[in-house]
């Protein structure tokens, strides 16, 4: 039986990062059958304390130029 990636996603370290502009975290997405591909960054705020921020973008719609320390 072949296992369903629906509703679930992973985001692993950027190990091809050379700028502080450049994700901290990378992966992908599945929210009901559609792929996204997400980025994260590490950030710490005085109430919130340490989180991370995400961008996602679905995969076939992401026109913007690909960065090629990405994995993704």
């Amino acid at each position: 039986m072949q296992y369903d990636n629906t509703n679930t996603g992973a985001s692993f370290k950027n190990t091809y990062k050379k700028k502080e502009s450049q994700p901290d975290m990378t992966g992908t997405l599945n929210v009901e059958g559609v792929e996204y591909r997400m980025s994260g960054w590490f950030n710490e705020s005085d109430k919130a304390g340490k989180y991370i921020k995400w961008k996602v973008a679905k995969k076939d719609e992401d026109n913007s130029p690909k960065d090629e320390s990405s994995p993704f």
